[in-house]
């Protein structure tokens, strides 16, 4: 019996090798060129319970002189409401000022509340305040000392906020007074510092984080389960490849809840290219100093400034502690040469922007209420490194061989 023939399969013919995709080939530019997606607004809800808003248009504001003329020129724009919530708040020139923008609103027929902080208005004139309630401004004062925890001392309202007919707002570093415009007898030369105006959506988040603490001021406050976050998020699908610029979350900083200092390292962990920070009072956490030490080693470009001089001086002999561990580790470090470095700044990659009140200290990480907006815009971006970088001009470099290092770790 005859076996049956058998037919070898013709050969496959060879697979062509994949196209080499033309551009950028390191893993690092690719990444830089992957759509990033919806997740800087979901990572703000989840970190912070931040809602982000599209549409936003955003101005840096540089310094008091120019965040006072903005102020001003919004308080007489209002038409309906004004709220305005400030740490530092005098009766001097600057405060004088925006009193009486205040005092023209309100005859106007327009709705104004003033918050103030009690430990940050200390030494105002009982005569400036009184003016301001006969022009019939309503004004409530956060955490008078008493009978109850730390005797009413912490934690404090260190947020600096204003907000134009829930359509504007302005909110920063800047504090009302004359240090921000170089009139005092205890500072040569104004403060450095930084605010953001925000017109957009955002404004109405900006809003009701003011009437939130306009009820904390007058103790109605919602407590206990009441308080936790059941709502869905708001924004956490926005794309910053296909929704409208700016993209904006303004995170509010409550005690205990770390929500700045997340957003710090989702962004050291998002970083591929930089991080500059500038912050008026650096004593940060181990958590943070490690988040910024390993960003640096992946090769980011790290970058912190600081105040050489600051207004208070304890406070620059513990920020300089960091500096040997930073330093070793591939951060770098500058010292603003002029009068006090009062901004509260950081920006990422070039898009990613933070303009607040929340300095890397346990009081404003952990313990005072505090108020920053976090921008997504890779042309505010571009604005916030050229003003990042301007101010490095004038400020010195701190390595190694400074004999600052070696003052802050005697051997």
């Amino acid at each position: 019996m005859s076996q049956p023939h058998h037919h070898r399969p013709a050969p496959l013919p060879e697979a062509a090798p994949p196209p080499v995709p033309a551009g950028p080939t390191s893993l690092v530019e690719r990444r830089r060129e992957t759509p990033i997606g919806p997740a800087f607004a979901r990572g703000l809800w989840r970190i912070a319970a931040a809602d982000v808003s599209s549409g936003n248009q955003v101005l840096l504001l540089h310094d008091g002189p120019a965040t006072f003329d903005a102020m001003c020129q919004a308080i007489a724009d209002a038409r309906e409401t004004i709220v305005l919530e400030a740490y530092i708040f005098r009766s001097d020139e600057v405060g004088r000022r925006i009193g009486d923008a205040l005092i023209a609103a309100a005859a106007r027929g327009v709705s104004v509340r003033l918050l103030t902080d009690w430990i940050g208005m200390r030494g105002i004139k009982s005569s400036f305040l009184a003016s301001l309630r006969k022009a019939g401004i309503e004004h409530r004062v956060f955490s008078r000392p008493g009978f109850r925890a730390w005797l009413g001392l912490i934690p404090r309202d260190h947020r600096k906020l204003l907000v134009i007919d829930s359509a504007f707002g302005i909110t920063g570093g800047v504090g009302i007074g004359n240090e921000w415009i170089g009139k005092t007898k205890r500072h040569r030369g104004h403060w450095r510092d930084t605010a953001v105006r925000i017109e957009g959506p955002a404004a109405l988040d900006m809003q009701q984080a003011f009437d939130t603490m306009w009820e904390r001021a007058h103790k109605r406050e919602r407590r206990g389960s009441h308080r936790l976050t059941r709502r869905a998020a708001r924004g956490a699908h926005l794309d910053p490849a296909t929704a409208a610029p700016a993209l904006v979350g303004i995170v509010e900083g409550e005690p205990l809840r770390l929500r700045v200092a997340r957003a710090l390292q989702m962004q050291a962990i998002s970083a591929e290219r930089s991080i500059w920070i500038a912050t008026a009072y650096f004593a940060p956490s181990w958590s943070e100093v490690e988040a910024l030490m390993g960003a640096a080693r992946d090769g980011v470009d790290v970058r912190i400034l600081v105040p050489s001089r600051n207004d208070h001086r304890w406070v620059t002999f513990i920020t300089r502690r960091y500096y040997r561990r930073l330093l070793t580790n591939g951060v770098r470090i500058w010292e603003w040469k002029g009068t006090m470095m009062h901004a509260k700044t950081s920006v990422v990659d070039g898009r990613w922007v933070r303009v607040g009140s929340t300095d890397f200290n346990p009081l404003g990480v952990a313990i005072n209420f505090e108020l920053d907006a976090v921008i997504e815009d890779p042309a505010l971006g571009a604005q916030a490194e050229t003003m990042f970088l301007d101010d490095l001009e004038r400020s010195i470099e701190i390595t190694m061989r400074s004999r600052k290092v070696a003052r802050a770790h005697p051997r």
